[in-house]
């Protein structure tokens, strides 16, 4: 069982809301390269992860891990808070 967990999808992004309990929102940016132009692409998407002890903030830089469904929207899991948001 165990050996089957490293095989998941995990994902580095930055918290953009955490006013849910034990949920926060994580905005991934991917790079793509443009097939015609051969320019990079940025694009972000969202994604609802559950943050169990509500331990992030607004900017942190976070690593979550794909699990099954907890909720409609949520099917990943906060696995380490990579780094701090600097709070002014």
């Amino acid at each position: 069982m165990a050996e089957t967990r490293n095989l998941r999808r995990t994902m580095i992004g930055k918290v953009v809301s955490n006013s849910m309990d034990k949920t926060i929102v994580v905005a991934v940016e991917t790079r793509k390269m443009d097939k015609r132009y051969g320019k990079v692409k940025k694009s972000t998407y969202k994604l609802k992860a559950h943050d169990e002890e509500n331990k992030c903030q607004v900017g942190d830089t976070v690593k979550v891990m794909e699990t099954r469904p907890l909720s409609k929207d949520k099917r990943y899991r906060l696995v380490e808070i990579t780094e701090k948001a600097i709070i002014k």
